[in-house]
């Protein structure tokens, strides 16, 4: 494992998963630490120099107070740096949330890629939105990281069977050492909605991929939700391009995935 230290001092962990061709930075999402854009990283080493790293507050990254996503966006920027000064970004969910505003920072990143970013639409999702907001803050200021990670399973569309499911599970202890970063991802998408004025300013290519059929697990979103928030998002960038592809989940096959993002990187 490489480290690189941030603008405020915390370091953070990334690894090299190869050497060869245009840098690739990945970009966790919710809950993870930093494994689950493996699979897609070496599908994708071949013709990218890619490099996977995790967001502060997760695996062998620092975690400096107080956060602000404007801090993570130095993380990025940081790794970046670290390996050449500039870099195609794939970003899974919420970390597509925040890929999009480094570039509207400014940060050298070329292509953008995010899969299934979950904005929300419209007042019942703003809502509910802002409602997990105020309970998951109640909540990690209690320390109850586990009703941290209830509350986000809701949200994410996860029946109670679901839940109870994740909790007997031998990777709910995994689980509930990342819950403080909920809190992350939730300043990432800010307010739910796009960001439209910051969005704007984001000139790069962007790439929005959604799948076609429903996760399991978020049966309980609603029909389209990441399709809709997509399309919300493509209206506000300037230079965006629109990808439905039948995924069997939030996590995308490499094998579905993979050679489109190589072609959008090499167009």
């Amino acid at each position: 494992m490489t480290h690189v230290t941030s603008a405020d001092g915390t370091t953070i962990g990334y690894d090299r998963l190869s050497d060869d061709g245009p840098a690739l930075v990945l970009v966790g999402g919710g809950l993870d630490d930093g494994a689950e854009n493996v699979p897609l990283g070496d599908w994708l080493a071949a013709t990218f120099a890619v490099v996977n790293y995790r967001r502060r507050g997760r695996g062998d990254s620092g975690d400096t107070a107080p956060y602000a996503v404007e801090r993570e966006v130095e993380d990025l920027a940081a790794v970046i740096d670290a390996v050449g000064g500039r870099a195609h970004v794939f970003a899974a969910s919420s970390g597509g949330a925040l890929a999009l505003e480094a570039a509207a920072a400014g940060v050298p990143i070329d292509r953008i890629a995010t899969h299934e970013v979950p904005y929300l639409l419209g007042d019942e999702q703003v809502a509910s939105w802002r409602a997990y907001v105020d309970d998951l803050g109640t909540a990690l200021d209690a320390d109850d990281r586990a009703q941290a990670l209830r509350l986000f399973m809701r949200l994410a569309g996860s029946s109670e069977e679901d839940i109870a499911g994740a909790e007997a599970a031998a990777v709910w202890p995994a689980l509930v050492a990342l819950a403080p970063t909920l809190r992350y991802d939730a300043a990432c998408l800010g307010d739910g909605p796009p960001p439209a004025a910051r969005l704007a300013k984001v000139v790069q290519p962007v790439l929005l991929s959604t799948g076609a059929t429903v996760d399991p697990h978020s049966a309980g979103l609603p029909f389209d939700f990441f399709g809709a928030a997509a399309d919300a998002a493509a209206a506000c960038l300037p230079d965006a391009h629109r990808l439905t592809i039948e995924v069997a989940g939030h996590v995308a096959d490499p094998q579905l995935l993979g050679p489109f993002l190589s072609r959008f990187y090499t167009d």
